[in-house]
């Protein structure tokens, strides 16, 4: 493809708008705020905010570094760099692709969700009715109605990944509609997504910033909030706080899918990435912050809620059980009455002592949801016990949809932009490119919407991605500082920026970025040893919970090929590329690969 024939943002901002958009994701709403949850509340922010100067912000700016330089996808800008390189890119492109068949179901379900909001009774707040019209359905009964709307109503949830059945009409609809979007969005390449993106970027603020003020007003939601600004010191100390840390971060960013590669290849050649990269891992990260106060507000909210209607429960059993008047016991006094009962009739209060329930704000703080519990469950919950719940609820899944959606921008362009970049594919209209890439996916993803889909959706989620992209973004960062070479890598900074890169960067690329991704990369490797068989959330439903069970062999086998797939691509690809030089090694050295980089 002639490189003068290749688009560009219209301006920087559109880029800087594509990264946060591509960013700030999903994670940010349901992954932060449970390690805050899980690791200390307040306390957190301590090692993210260290790992962010540590590892985030290097590797984002070496990442935009490559793509702007190169003016190519990944697996074009590895290959330039050195031709045994090539299968880095390529590994970048099979995880994105992994990740975009089954990213996009999770918009599937906020669509079904949203459509579901236009309800006089939002569909999760009540049980439904059995089809004999004497009671609730036992399975909702069992479970809670948000549960049993999510895994009933929602996914239509088999008993284990063994079991299947048909595609869910509803979800696959939905499905449809989400990749029909997605591919809108970017059916004109880069000139499309950059008018997007104006919009996925700006309006989920817009709704964080209304649920903020909506969450500090209800009844509860300083007991979230105090508790997220509450800081347990004591876990600074906890290796996997840090390690939790430096992976959220890692992720967040969405390093070593080839997205940013991508969108920094349609860059000026002397665009400012350097303040670019600063500016897009700060929003990043305090986007995540300002929505862990808004997710605490509401859990706050929830716990309160649920601390108070345990309460109300407990009362009502010791009025009954000691034929007390009404007002003898207030909400404010359940415990002394607890006491003084226990002490003065012991006997008949031993009956009852089964059936009393331990009311405790702090455990009811405590609980850790992340996920899909937390987007379509947890908040469900708390939307329901709101007045105007509908409008609640379409706002709620509307930013949902905009964070999903501006995330399936950057990954389906990490597919498109270096399939682009070959011949074969280059003489494609964008519109027919972009629309196999989306069609194939749909159609992979349709997986997803069967009774079992929802296990397969953990397992990509689990497995599809982690261990392949530390591998990824750690071969890149030695690729830079010792094969490449920071020297060199210094001249093409001062090329586009008219300035080297300070000490910070240096030291960070050559020495702090690699040793965490090593440990990171060994400490997944031995967590996955010692965790013996893989296992998944198994829905029960004559029980109404999720239990775990162990994946069978054919899901072990599968895991396994996830994990080596794209791994492998790197290897492979030298190997192939060592191959083809002995075959034809006086034709290669006539023809040496072109490179744009300085030398």
């Amino acid at each position: 493809m002639d490189k003068g024939a290749r688009p560009n943002w219209d301006n920087p901002m559109q880029f800087v708008l594509a990264c946060v958009s591509y960013a700030v994701g999903l994670g940010n709403v349901w992954r932060f705020p449970y390690l805050c949850q899980l690791h200390g509340g307040g306390g957190f922010l301590i090692p993210y905010l260290i790992m962010l100067f540590l590892e985030g912000v290097p590797l984002f700016y070496l990442e935009l570094a490559i793509g702007q330089k190169m003016s190519l996808g990944s697996i074009g800008a590895w290959t330039a760099i050195s031709p045994y390189l090539g299968g880095v890119g390529l590994a970048s492109v099979v995880t994105s692709l992994y990740l975009c068949l089954y990213y996009n179901i999770i918009n599937a379900w906020s669509f079904w969700y949203l459509f579901h909001s236009f309800q006089s009774v939002l569909p999760w707040a009540d049980c439904p009715i059995n089809s004999n019209r004497t009671g609730p359905i036992e399975e909702c009964e069992r479970a809670t109605p948000t549960q049993y709307f999510f895994y009933r109503e929602t996914l239509d949830i088999s008993s284990s990944i063994e079991v299947n059945g048909g595609i869910h009409t509803g979800q696959a609809l939905c499905l449809v509609l989400a990749w029909l979007i997605t591919y809108l969005f970017i059916v004109r390449g880069v000139k499309s997504t950059g008018k997007v993106v104006y919009f996925t970027a700006t309006f989920p603020y817009v709704v964080l910033f209304i649920y903020l003020i909506r969450g500090m007003t209800l009844h509860g939601a300083i007991n979230g909030v105090k508790y997220m600004f509450t800081p347990k010191m004591e876990q600074l100390a906890n290796p996997t706080t840090w390690i939790n840390a430096a992976t959220q971060i890692f992720f967040s960013l969405g390093l070593g899918f080839g997205s940013l590669i991508a969108f920094a290849s349609y860059n000026q050649y002397n665009n400012n990435f350097e303040r670019q990269a600063i500016i897009v891992s700060l929003i990043n990260s305090g986007t995540s912050i300002f929505a862990s106060i808004v997710t605490f507000a509401i859990y706050g909210f929830k716990a309160t809620v649920n601390y108070e209607n345990c309460l109300e429960r407990t009362r009502l059993l010791l009025l009954n059980a000691f034929s007390l008047a009404e007002d003898s016991i207030t909400m404010d006094t359940v415990f002394d009455w607890i006491e003084k009962l226990n002490t003065t009739y012991p006997q008949q209060f031993a009956e009852i002592a089964d059936k009393l329930e331990n009311c405790d704000l702090e455990s009811e703080l405590d609980t850790a949801v992340e996920g899909t519990g937390l987007a379509f469950i947890v908040y469900s919950e708390a939307i329901m016990n709101m007045p105007l719940s509908q409008l609640w609820s379409v706002l709620y899944f509307i930013m949902l949809l905009l964070l999903g959606m501006g995330s399936m921008l950057g990954n389906v362009t990490a597919i498109v932009t270096p399939l682009r970049d070959f011949k074969i594919t280059s003489r494609m209209s964008n519109e027919l490119l972009n629309g196999l890439v989306c069609l194939f996916c749909l159609l992979l993803g349709l997986g997803f919407t069967t009774p079992s889909g929802n296990y397969w959706f953990t397992m990509f989620n689990d497995y599809g991605a982690t261990f392949s992209l530390l591998f990824i973004v750690l071969i890149e960062v030695i690729t830079v500082s010792y094969i490449y070479g920071i020297k060199r890598f210094e001249k093409d900074i001062e090329d586009m920026l008219g300035h080297r890169p300070n000490w910070y960067w240096k030291i960070m690329w050559s020495v702090t970025s690699p040793v965490l991704l090593i440990a990171l990369f060994i400490f997944y490797i031995i967590n996955y040893i010692k965790g013996g068989t893989p296992t998944y959330q198994a829905w029960n439903k004559e029980l109404g919970k999720s239990e775990v069970m162990e994946y069978p062999v054919f899901g072990q086998l599968f895991i396994g090929l996830l994990l080596v797939s794209s791994v492998s691509c790197v290897p492979l690809t030298a190997l192939y590329v060592y191959c083809r030089k002995r075959k034809y090694g006086n034709h290669h050295k006539r023809q040496r690969p072109v490179s744009t980089v300085s030398t």
